[in-house]
């Protein structure tokens, strides 16, 4: 029986009705000798083996768990174009596939796509007909190599310290979409407080003869705006959208983690008056800035209170089981009294950003890291990022970029100018693909190029903590975790600072062998919670601190610090958690 986990629509943020999941049971085989091209398995193969995909092979979910690594594997499976695809385009989807995917339709090569975590589709309109079955087959190939952006998956064979089981092959969802002749490949949507206005850039596949763009934007169910531009010589429609008064004093609904209002919005395109395509998303009014050393959301400033999520299930990895996991770990963020989670080490499933924007949750995005600098490990960062920009770009809830982590990847960037070099590189690319957010450069410690100071520490009680916490000055210009806060030639004075790793707490119960927290393990819950709230005080009492960002939400395999198991399991009575989250910053 072909139980299919992951059948919802895998982006819920630019709905089409015509689509068809491909989720479920493919075959699956090794190429342990790397054999499969030489003997034409793109064309058919037999293992014996399926598959339960979007599931890595490593995972218990993909019905294999094998924990020996193999770096070339092959799915394969039949579909047919459902009718109602009839006299459309057909996009098939793939969600992300690590690391590089060679894909071909009836052994027709359509294309390849490399990185780990972005998305990438190809036109099968001319290799399909509806109701005729046709052979997928996905050859994907997942080197240990450290020029890759990895995050926490070890480049080992076997997890150790804090990288974890390697992700391989097909881990998001795939999918077929009928779509029409002329149809939006991407668009941005900008919103711009000051005007009451959404900025829409719209990139069509074609130019049309004879063509327009329509504009239906809505708020619960009331039409607040409506725009139809004309196609006339360029396949980017650019328009602005000014959005209809209502009764607050803005004239427009804001979004915020406390009012994550959202407006509707239809994206059609017309072909001779006649609709061609249509597609539902949604946007936030909000607007991030920086002012007088503070982070402002809507013009006030913002404390974030965020935790550390790695997105990491103990079946699944690097995927969720379902929808409802992803919403689950949104709804448990909120109910431990954080406002904001920084997905560590992770590209997160779109439908995660989905839930954050209607719950209300701010997100930062963080690139996985590389862990070899040489020219390779550059392309690749560059590439990813960029991809996981235009991903990402619409969801009002991600608010930050993060391009390094502690200096992974970057080594001795606090003296290394080919280092920092890519550090500016990596900042000045991320505001010029997206003025919409700030830029935490290299998260933690030797910061070149960024816009806010974000230290780690975990030091595990306040009075243990370095005399340097007594002035923002003192501490950029300090060494709290033996690492300068600042690279070698930088002076970032005045920018907004952030305590974003601390903690790390683990429980005596769990702790042990391999399994391990920060400063020692707490005997029991009221332990837990006393060490919890004392150096989270400790720190929101620091004047100069904007916000803070606890390690971690949930445990991850050995790394056992979390404030939930990896099943999700509090280990500490939530209220009492979110008690000390929600008093207010002196």
């Amino acid at each position: 029986m072909n139980t299919i986990r992951r059948s919802n629509h895998p982006r819920p943020d630019r709905v089409r009705e015509n689509w068809q999941t491909l989720n479920g049971l493919w075959q699956f085989r090794f190429d342990w000798q790397n054999e499969g091209r030489k003997q034409r398995w793109q064309n058919g193969f037999s293992s014996g083996l399926t598959i339960q995909v979007p599931f890595p092979y490593q995972a218990a979910l993909s019905g294999i768990e094998e924990p020996k690594h193999c770096d070339v594997l092959w799915y394969a499976r039949e579909f047919a174009v459902p009718g109602s695809m009839k006299d459309q385009r057909v996009l098939l989807h793939f969600g992300a596939v690590d690391y590089r995917a060679d894909v071909w339709l009836d052994g027709q090569y359509l294309g390849s796509h490399e990185g780990g975590y972005t998305p990438f589709t190809f036109d099968i309109t001319d290799s399909v007909e509806a109701g005729k079955t046709v052979a997928l087959t996905v050859r994907c190939e997942d080197r240990l190599d450290m020029d890759q952006p990895r995050g926490k998956q070890s480049w080992k064979p076997e997890p150790f310290a804090c990288w974890y089981t390697p992700v391989s092959g097909i881990w998001q969802s795939v999918w077929i979409e009928g779509v029409g002749l002329y149809y939006p490949e991407d668009f941005r949507l900008t919103p711009c407080l000051e005007n009451g206005s959404l900025k829409a850039e719209i990139s069509l596949n074609e130019l049309p003869r004879s063509g327009s763009v329509r504009l239906t934007a809505s708020f619960r169910g009331k039409t607040v705006a409506r725009q139809e531009t004309a196609v006339l010589s360029d396949r980017l429609v650019r328009t602005e959208l000014f959005l209809g008064h209502d009764d607050t004093l803005e004239g427009i609904r804001l979004w915020s983690p406390e009012q994550p209002h959202l407006y509707d919005l239809i994206i059609e395109t017309l072909t001779d008056g006649r609709v061609c395509d249509r597609i539902e998303t949604y946007f936030g009014m909000r607007k991030i800035e920086i002012a007088e050393g503070r982070i402002l959301l809507n013009n006030q400033e913002l404390y974030q209170r965020l935790v550390l999520d790695q997105g990491y299930w103990p079946d699944g990895l690097l995927t969720a089981p379902d929808d409802d996991a992803l919403k689950r770990d949104v709804e448990l963020t909120r109910a431990l009294g954080f406002n904001g989670a920084r997905k560590h080490q992770k590209f997160e499933d779109p439908q995660y950003l989905y839930w954050a924007d209607h719950l209300g949750l701010l997100v930062w995005g963080e690139l996985p890291s590389a862990y070899w600098l040489r020219d390779s490990e550059k392309r690749n960062m560059i590439r990813d990022l960029s991809e996981a920009i235009r991903r990402d770009y619409n969801h009002p809830s991600l608010i930050a970029w993060v391009p390094l982590n502690e200096s992974w990847g970057v080594p001795f960037i606090r003296s290394h100018p080919e280092a920092q070099q890519l550090a500016d590189a990596l900042y000045h690319l991320i505001h010029a693909l997206d003025g919409t957010r700030f830029v935490s450069g290299n998260d933690g410690w030797e910061q070149a190029a960024t816009d806010v100071v974000t230290v780690h520490d975990y030091t595990a009680w306040p009075k243990q903590l370095s005399a340097a916490y007594e002035s923002a000055d003192a501490l950029r210009k300090a060494s709290p975790a033996s690492r300068m806060i600042q690279a070698a030639g930088y002076d970032h004075a005045g920018k907004p600072m952030l305590m974003t790793e601390y903690g790390g707490i683990a429980m005596q119960k769990d702790a042990g062998g391999e399994n391990w927290g920060y400063n020692g393990a707490v005997s029991d819950e009221e332990s837990l919670l006393r060490r919890y709230t004392a150096i989270t005080e400790a720190f929101r009492a620091m004047p100069f601190f904007c916000g803070y960002c606890y390690t971690q939400l949930t445990d991850v395999f050995q790394e056992v610090n979390g404030l939930l198991d990896m099943h999700r399991n509090p280990k500490a009575d939530l209220m009492r958690i979110r008690q000390a989250n929600r008093q207010e910053p002196d």
